[in-house]
């Protein structure tokens, strides 16, 4: 007897996720770039495998997702964090293909024990610098980068005079969810700035970050492609890098939550789900973000969907249905692949959702259940 599926579950499509894939190794075989999965916005690694068939490794944000990568992937691992600790640097050299600073401080004070060793002696492992174009384009202060006392990359000013012997790699990433467009713009920016040292013999790499929305429809990949290809060849450069999260997962997975009650306050109707916004779908209350409900219409009976946390604010948000919903009913959120299970929570100690791989074959394979063990091993 097949196992009926849990509720609240993620779950991912193989089948969508192939087809970013295929958009985003098309972008760098005709830009004659790389491009890496930034596992900051998904980092489902059973899907590695699939993944790696396609991109040429993965970007970390510190020690735990270099591992991750290395272990999972085992191609290239880009790492950068705005601050390492000194511990953490004799592994970091051991699995990373590329290792950058975000301050000058940072990379003055593990430089002698970098260039020492092996894989750096090498050319196994590369060393770069993130820097700061301070060039705002996003909408959201809360994720911009370039922001005024931003504590994300080092300013013109700051490399002045700098030795940056030992540097291979200049790294900027200053978007979020944005087109093309942006990005020209923020090149433009960079080239002012910094064109002189990517035009100095000691910088051959460059890498471009994230938070571009590569496989969005409306997307200028054309555009991209004539751009990196004229980046790269403008700075002879030996490796050109993209590293989107979003763009990899975007549209490939759902959230499935079953309603627990039906109550009313006032004139507001209110579906109580097993799934909490500040726990399972947090940019829903970050961002603000709203999520479409497959199961909603533009015109009908409207609820607000609200959370089983003791949180007042862990509400989804008010959607229309085209017939009263009732308790037991599914609630299935679009669009839950990224940014969602890097970033939950046990709060309130909720039902953590399960996680499904939906196979090209319609097998549905369950690769996660959560239990209560794993609340209470959290802390002990």
């Amino acid at each position: 007897m097949t196992k009926a599926l849990p509720s609240p579950r993620y779950e991912v499509s193989v089948a969508k996720l192939r087809r970013n894939l295929e958009l985003l190794a098309d972008i760098r075989d005709r830009g004659q770039c790389q491009i890496v999965l930034a596992q900051k916005g998904f980092s489902l690694w059973h899907t590695y495998p699939i993944i790696s068939d396609y991109l040429d490794g993965c970007c970390a944000s510190g020690l735990w997702e270099a591992r991750l990568a290395h272990e999972e992937m085992g191609k290239h691992v880009l790492t950068y964090s705005p601050a390492y600790a000194a511990e953490t640097i004799p592994e970091l050299c051991d699995i990373s293909t590329h290792l950058d600073f975000n301050s000058l401080s940072q990379w003055d004070a593990f430089k002698s024990q970098i260039i020492a060793h092996p894989r750096y002696l090498s050319g196994d492992l590369r060393c770069g610098l993130r820097i700061n174009p301070e060039h705002s384009t996003g909408a959201t202060p809360l994720y911009d980068p370039c922001s005024s006392g931003s504590r994300l990359g080092i300013t013109a000013d700051q490399l002045e005079n700098a030795d940056l012997s030992g540097i291979s790699t200049l790294h900027f990433h200053t978007l979020c969810e944005q087109g093309f467009d942006d990005l020209s713009s923020t090149m433009d920016a960079v080239e002012e700035k910094f064109g002189h040292l990517l035009r100095s013999d000691t910088i051959t790499e460059l890498n471009l970050g994230g938070g571009h929305w590569l496989t969005k429809p409306d997307y200028n990949r054309e555009g991209l492609i004539v751009f990196l290809k004229e980046i790269r060849e403008r700075y002879s450069l030996e490796a050109l890098w993209l590293e989107p999260g979003e763009a990899v997962a975007i549209h490939t997975g759902i959230l499935v939550s079953t309603v627990l009650d039906i109550v009313r306050n006032g004139d507001t109707e209110i579906a109580i789900l097993d799934v909490s916004a500040t726990g399972h779908m947090p940019d829903v209350l970050e961002m603000p973000y709203r999520p479409d409900v497959l199961e909603s219409s533009e015109k009908g009976l409207t609820y607000q969907l609200g959370c089983p946390t003791c949180l007042a604010g862990d509400v989804i948000g008010k959607y229309a249905f085209p017939r009263p919903l009732k308790i037991g009913d599914t609630i299935t959120f679009d669009d839950m692949a990224h940014y969602t299970m890097v970033k939950t929570t046990t709060f309130n100690g909720v039902q953590h959702p399960a996680i499904v791989l939906d196979h090209e074959d319609g097998k549905k394979e369950i690769v996660r259940e959560f239990t209560y063990e794993d609340f209470k091993a959290r802390l002990g």
